[in-house]
């Protein structure tokens, strides 16, 4: 299909309480600047069952207008039922590009509606722009393992579509003040239509849940650590600092923690305000999920890692000699 507006559409997903996650509000930042590009309206995309908080975090992170689609069928999540939302809005409206988060929920959605439009995906990007060239939105991922970065475009079919990893791009600043225009579409789904329900919802218990998309500081133990006890002085600093517990996938490969404190390609990609990478050599599947940070501190003994080449900050020697004497002074300062 072709757009027949310039517009760029963001996925706003919802939490369980209906307000909105942080990815779809990491977006509308990139969108704003995409949208300006493209000559078009940043649009918001709300589906969900009491959508209030959602539409007013939409407006006040940026968005020009908010789409909703309301209903009892959208409290929970369903592959038929957002992917036949989704599919009408468009359908309808005829964006130019859709950005969606790439979680679980944004990973099952766009392929299935990509399908439906006949139209081209690029998955989990880690960076937007616009061709010049073209004028087509420049879609950055990594491939061949996170060897290489590739650049993709969509020029013959729209919308263009691309899932984002959460943590890759920074919200703006709020403006509580600004309300975004909101459009209702009273599109509905017959329960006949939605093949699955959910019966239970099961917690994650056999490991603590690790919020490293949301968190400010990391303190990251990597290969150097050499063994599951050495993550001790990496959890001392962390608890010192208020920080999260991050880790490299060789660490967690090796069964030394698990892997819901995996930074990297294959784990989070995450932007906190300090990331401190301790014994982590620097390996480019790593440094695609943590390089958006806005400080970066390395302590490696080997004066060559690749860790140094992005860091702001490098202290070369043995962790198990640096992290004490940091956590330490970290205790002194806080007394």
């Amino acid at each position: 299909m072709e757009s027949k507006t310039k517009d760029l559409w963001v996925y706003i997903e919802l939490k369980e309480d209906g307000s909105a996650r942080s990815v779809g509000l990491e977006l509308l930042n990139p969108g704003r600047a995409l949208a300006e590009k493209q000559g078009g309206a940043l649009v918001g995309v709300v589906i969900g069952d009491g959508v209030n908080a959602a539409v007013k975090e939409a407006g006040a992170y940026g968005a020009d207008k908010v789409l909703v689609v309301e209903g009892p069928e959208y409290k929970d999540y369903s592959t038929d039922a957002y992917a036949a939302a989704m599919c009408h809005l468009v359908e309808k409206y005829s964006p130019a590009t859709l950005l969606i988060g790439a979680t679980p929920n944004g990973r099952d959605l766009g392929p299935r509606i990509s399908c439906r439009l006949k139209t081209g995906l690029t998955a989990d990007c880690t960076g937007l722009d616009i061709d010049e060239e073209t004028g087509c939105v420049a879609w950055t991922r990594p491939a061949f393992g996170g060897n290489l970065m590739a650049t993709i475009l969509c020029p013959d079919h729209r919308p263009q579509i691309g899932t984002v990893r959460p943590g890759v791009f920074k919200k703006a600043a709020p403006r509580t003040e600004h309300e975004a225009e909101m459009i209702r579409d009273d599109f509905r789904v017959s329960a006949d239509h939605i093949r699955t329900e959910i019966l239970e919802v099961i917690k994650e218990a056999a490991d603590e849940i690790v919020d490293l998309e949301g968190a400010e500081i990391i303190v990251s133990g990597g290969r150097g650590v050499g063994g599951p006890e050495g993550f001790a002085p990496v959890k001392e600093l962390a608890a010192a600092l208020g920080a999260t517990v991050g880790a490299s996938r060789a660490a967690v490969d090796s069964g030394w923690i698990a892997h819901s404190h995996q930074v990297g390609q294959t784990g989070k990609t995450v932007g906190p305000k300090l990331y401190i990478a301790c014994g982590i050599s620097g390996a480019i599947q790593h440094l695609a999920g943590m390089s958006g940070s806005d400080c970066i501190v390395a302590i490696n003994k080997d004066p060559d890692a690749p860790i140094f080449n992005v860091a702001n900050y490098g202290i070369v020697g043995n962790l198990f000699e640096v992290l004490p004497v940091l956590t330490k002074e970290i205790q002194k300062l806080k007394a």
